[in-house]
Order: C-alpha cells, then sequence, then structure tokens
C-alpha cells in the first residue's frame, strides 16, 4: 500500500516547498504536488501547517558504550533517544565500548549485541590505532564506514593514540584501498606541554587544550593527505583558528572535510561556572568570538556537516560533587537534542531549515557513502522526520531517552520539537522508560543499504 505525506512545508533539495511525498515499500516513489491525487487505496498523511516535513539526520558521531560500558550508553537507549530527536541513521564510534572495534572480531561482537534492540538504523566505524595496520582493510571489506584515530591520549589505555609517523602509515594503507581516515585532531605533545587541569576553574581546563593544539593537528593531517591522498576528515572541529587550514586544503583540492557539534555552535566558555563539568569535553567549548567564527565556517563551506558526539558515562564520572575538571569524565550528550539546538542557533543567524538539513543530513550521508538517505528524494528511503519550528519547550533531563539524565542544555529554552520520526516508511513510536517491543532499526554496512 502506498502512504502519501502531504506537507505544506517540506525541504526538498535546495528549497523548502509543499509537496505530497508517495511511500511504498518502505522508499520514496514519487514527489507530488500537495494537492494531486493520491493512488486508489492509498493511506494519506497530512501534517499541520506547522509542521515542516524533514529528512532523517544521519549522525555520523555517536558512542553507543556497548558492549563493556553499557551502563553509560546502549543501543537500545541510544538509538531511542536518535528517534526521539528525528535522527534515523547513526553510525557508532569504536571506542568507549570494551573491547574497541579494531578488528573483525570485535565488530562482530558488537553486531551480535546490537542485532535486535536498535530503533534506528546503525552503521560502524573501525579503529586505527598502534599496531593494527594489518586489520585495517579486512574491516573495511567486513563492512565499517572508516577509521577514527587520535593524535592525542583519548582518556582509555585501551585505545592510544598515533603519532605522526604512524598516522602517515596508516593513510598510506587506507589509501590504497579507497578508505576514510577520521581524526580526532588536538596534538599529543602540544598537550603534554601544558600544565595538566586541576580543580574546578573552566579555565584552568580550557588553557590546559589550546586552540594551537588544534591547529597543529590539524595542520598534520592536511599534510598527511597531501602526501598520501588519503581521504580524511576533522572530527568536532573546536578552534576557529583551524578553519584557514582546512579552507586552503580545500582550494588545493585535497580530499579533506571537517565537521564541529551542536555545544561548540551554541555554548562558550564566558558562560560555564567553575564546577559545571557537565560542559567538559575535548576539545573544549572557547569563547563566544570563537562560537561565531565557527558559524561564518558553516556558512561558507569551510565545515561540512553538524554533528553530535554523544559521549555519556556515568554521572558520578563527572564529578559533580568534587566539579574537578581535571577529573571528569568529558563528553556531551546531546544525540536527542541536536536538530532543536542547531535550529535555535541558526534562525538567529538568518540561516534555514535548508542549511540546517544539509549539515545534519545531506553532508553526513555523503561522508560515510549512505546514498539512499539524508534527503528527500525519490528512490531514498523513507526515513522522515516532522519538526515544528516555531513550537518550543524546556529541556528537562528526565525526559531524555539516553541511559543517564546529564546534559548541559538542562533547562533551557529551545526553538523547534520533533513531533514525529519516520523510519523506512512507518512512524516510529518511543515512549519514556519503556523498551521497544520491537525495533526495527537495521544494522549498516558499507557495502550495503537497508
Amino acid at each position: 500500500m502506498t502512504t502519501v505525506i502531504r506537507a505544506r512545508r517540506a525541504v526538498v533539495g535546495d528549497e523548502e516547498r509543499s509537496c505530497a511525498v508517495h511511500v511504498r515499500d518502505g522508499r520514496i516513489v514519487a514527489i507530488e504536488e500537495y494537492g494531486d491525487a493520491a493512488p486508489a487505496g492509498a493511506r494519506e498523511i497530512v501534517l499541520a501547517d506547522d509542521e515542516v516535513l524533514l529528512p532523517g539526520l544521519v549522525d555520523t558521531h555517536v558512542h553507543v558504550n556497548e558492549p563493556g560500558r553499557t551502563e553509560w550508553e546502549g543501543f537500545a537507549t541510544a538509538t531511542r533517544a536518535a528517534a526521539a530527536g528525528g535522527v534515523t541513521t547513526i553510525v557508532d564510534m569504536p571506542l568507549n565500548s570494551v573491547p574497541s572495534t579494531v578488528d573483525v572480531a570485535a565488530l562482530e561482537v558488537k553486531q551480535t549485541v546490537a542485532d535486535g534492540q536498535v530503533t534506528v538504523d546503525v552503521g560502524f566505524w573501525g579503529g586505527a590505532i598502534p599496531g593494527n595496520l594489518a586489520e585495517l582493510e579486512p574491516l573495511w571489506d567486513a563492512g565499517v564506514y572508516g577509521f577514527k584515530c587520535f593524535l592525542a591520549y583519548s582518556g582509555l589505555d585501551e585505545y592510544p593514540p598515533l603519532d605522526r609517523e604512524q598516522m602517515v602509515e596508516a593513510m598510506r594503507v587506507i589509501a590504497g584501498f579507497g578508505g576514510l581516515l577520521i581524526v580526532h585532531a588536538e596534538d599529543g605533545p602540544t598537550l603534554d606541554a601544558q600544565d595538566p587541569p586541576a580543580g574546578p576553574r573552566y579555565d584552568d581546563f580550557l588553557y590546559s587544550r589550546p586552540s594551537v593544539a588544534e591547529s597543529r593537528a590539524v595542520a598534520q593531517v592536511i599534510d598527511g593527505a597531501r602526501q598520501t591522498g588519503c581521504r580524511v576528515h576533522i572530527l568536532h572541529l573546536s578552534d576557529a583558528g583551524s578553519l584557514p587550514l582546512v579552507a586552503a586544503a580545500k582550494a588545493e583540492g585535497l580530499p579533506v572535510t571537517a565537521e564541529t557539534c551542536p555545544h561548540y555552535l551554541s555554548l562558550f566558555s564566558e558562560e560555564i561556572l567553575d564546577g559545571s563539568t557537565h560542559f567538559k569535553c575535548c576539545p573544549p567549548i572557547r569563547e563566544a568570538r570563537n562560537r561565531e567564527a565557527l558559524w561564518r565556517g558553516l556558512a561558507d563551506g569551510t565545515l561540512d556537516c553538524i554533528v553530535s558526539d554523544h559521549s555519556p558515562c556515568l554521572p558520578e564520572l563527572k564529578k559533580f560533587v568534587t566539579g574537578d575538571f581535571g577529573e571528569a569524565w568529558g563528553g556531551i550528550s546531546s544525540l536527542q537534542l541536536g536538530l532543536p539546538i542547531v535550529w535555535s542557533e541558526a534562525r538567529k543567524r538568518g540561516r534555514t531549515l535548508v542549511d540546517v538539513v544539509h549539515w545534519m543530513a545531506g553532508h553526513t550521508a555523503d561522508l560515510v557513502g549512505l546514498t539512499d538517505r539524508g534527503a528527500i528524494a525519490v528512490g531514498n528511503s523513507a526515513d522522515l522526520c516532522v519538526f515544528a519550528p516555531d513550537d518550543a519547550f524546556v529541556v528537562f533531563p528526565e525526559r531524555l531517552h539516553h541511559r543517564n539524565a546529564v546534559t548541559p542544555y538542562a533547562e533551557r529554552a529551545l526553538a523547534g520539537i520533533v513531533r514525529q520520526t519516520w523510519l523506512a516508511g512507518e512512524p516510529l513510536t518511543v515512549t519514556l522508560g519503556a523498551t521497544d517491543p520491537a525495533p526495527r532499526g537495521a544494522l549498516l554496512s558499507r557495502k550495503e543499504n537497508r
């Protein structure tokens, strides 16, 4: 049976327009004018006048943590949070889980654990660490979307960083089979030369991870791409001073892309009170002027996409009692909130929902080669989000679906409410605190889409 979704407003390609989206067998089969007749026997759904139909978002930077640290987060809770936030596809990072996804056996363990409990579609990154060069091509052949490395300590002994020479060596291997290296770009020696953070002062933590650590690492990544031809992607860029390096690399024709995150686009260091460790992340949230420069980087195309870098932990690991930034785990949970956070800030700066969809759906899908999603287009999976951009809500952590109710956005008012999420042509029902009795998400492989 065909389903026809009629929307007075929908983001289709590079425009917002009225339309009727026809869905059959989980795919978009036609995009017609709003008032055109539906096929005989079709199910019809008419969106409210204040709702906009968007493609389901694609979040390519999510730490699910399962298995091994499932008490921090897990596939069931993370994917319910994604669905509640209009995200229909996530790609899981290779670390924080035990084992880390640094060989095919570990990938198979993670896939086995995830199977049957995901509400949205899930793909997987592999990892590049010292000593696993021989594992990279088998992981690629097994379907990972690329490989993550650190250039500084990851915070976990089981996931050590690459030095500059090891990174270039990994790039040569990955370039040999046409893969993608994604990089946490902070320079380890630069960070090691700083006084380590200790105590509740946010400024001390910020100074311990200076912007030059990012710019030096970004320069190393670009130089490695120049030497090897490897396609590279710079993760969670927080330092606006690195944008000219990325822009110059793109102008040179190097295969370099970069992302940033909702917390770098909405928060700023001057508002972070001492002891507020729920704001701790690496790289850190920087000054307000830096935030505005990141927005300019999105506007001019230097930054390609926006991802959550959803990285939860147990509340006690945030060290709320002492407020010690040196001891607290670094990571921000925003998988469910990304769309309203970004929209709240984008609309202030004259950006449109078309822009937001490109940054959070189209470009992220392109990054990993998911050619059948990220846009409302004929032939694509009918992954959709019904969004009310002029509605608003206040963030109450206990109403979020991720496992532990910790967020720096507590009690903030945000614009835009996700009213419905569709996966492969069917609406998702997400109930707070409940287990989905029949989760319909698929496990994705780079070799094949849904």
